[in-house]
């Protein structure tokens, strides 16, 4: 069965049903929101993470198709771009709130002028296909990514890769490998410790966890035999967007020759370089304080630097849903045109 937060955010009718990760694994209280503001708001203050926007997005949409089905079509399609542009704009940096727009906008405009049940319906079926396509995709990209992990090792991972790194684990599964995993606690949401930990232990996988200022030591060590870590987004450069400390993890695999793989469903065409990638912006203030409570006095000041970009030299491979290729080779992930079509979704 798939750990608890593989399906963590849900479509109701009376909503989007979001599990708070902030606060998760000890407790699970699901945030109801009613309005694509809502869910917008609950993207923005970290409710959800990683994947989970991507879903919250598409559900969302189906909601903004719900408050538009009374207006005629033109009136009901600007609802919906507004909408689609409201939540891209909660995590800019990640680009998968682009496709989850783009699926349901994409469905609408396949049946043509529809308004009232017809409207909702399109955007449900863009939704679910959405859906449906990411899972596939993260299921071929963890099959392909398990394929480079030895048979027999340890495996350090930063941050929270989601359904990427729950497809490697039950891909190394399936083929019989032992593997276990090391995870930073990754500050200041915690999200190695509360939830790439917990969920490597509910898939029954060795787990330890270490700070984030241990990376660098356990690389050296030769305790670790493979880093694997998400891409917010890679570059057609082959440039890594991540979580921040994702650098200085790649910097110290690549001076102790330990391979780095960077897992991400496709390079972004749509960013050529990393001076293409927007940032996101998150205060300072959140820094200072650790699952609700301040840590440091009110006459310190909190810098957060959310992302950071890893060069292409410190990546071994970027691994996607079409295998795994030299950063400097991504051009050739879009040889076949139709993935080109799909990327762009």
């Amino acid at each position: 069965m798939l750990p608890v937060l593989a399906d963590s955010v849900r479509l109701a009718d009376d909503g989007v049903h979001i599990l708070d990760r902030r606060d998760y694994p000890f407790s699970r209280e699901w945030v109801r929101c009613r309005t694509v503001e809502e869910v917008a708001a609950a993207i923005e203050e970290m409710v959800t993470q990683s994947s989970g926007p991507y879903f919250a997005t598409l559900w969302a949409m189906v909601l903004a198709a719900r408050e538009a089905a009374a207006v005629d079509p033109a009136a009901a399609r600007t609802e919906l771009d507004r909408a689609g542009a409201r939540l891209m704009a909660t995590r800019r940096t990640n680009n998968h709130l682009r496709k989850a727009v783009h699926a349901v906008l994409c469905a609408v405009d396949s049946v043509g002028s529809v308004t009232g049940d017809e409207l909702v319906a399109a955007a449900l079926a863009g939704a679910r296909a959405g859906d449906e396509r990411y899972r596939a995709r993260s299921r071929a990209l963890g099959e392909y990514t398990a394929e480079l992990l030895p048979e027999r090792g340890s495996v350090l991972t930063h941050c929270w890769a989601d359904l990427y790194l729950v497809e490697v684990v039950l891909a190394a599964q399936r083929t019989g490998k032992r593997l276990a995993f090391v995870c930073t606690e990754t500050r200041p949401y915690l999200q190695g410790a509360r939830l790439t930990a917990d969920t490597l232990a509910e898939l029954g996988v060795d787990t330890t966890l270490i700070t984030d200022g241990m990376g660098a030591a356990i690389l050296a060590s030769g305790d670790v035999h493979t880093l694997i870590t998400a891409g917010d987004r890679v570059t057609m450069d082959g440039h890594v967007v991540n979580k921040v400390g994702t650098l200085g993890l790649a910097i110290a695999a690549h001076t102790f020759d330990v391979p780095f793989h960077a897992m991400v469903q496709a390079p972004d065409r749509q960013a050529p370089t990393a001076a293409d990638v927007p940032f996101e912006d998150r205060p300072g203030d959140e820094v200072l304080h650790t699952l609700g409570r301040r840590t440091a006095s009110d006459r310190v000041r909190g810098r957060y630097l959310a992302f950071d970009i890893t060069p292409p030299r410190f990546v071994t491979s970027v691994v996607t849903d079409r295998g795994a290729f030299h950063p400097e080779k991504l051009a050739d992930y879009y040889a076949d045109d139709h993935a080109g079509e799909e990327q762009d979704q």
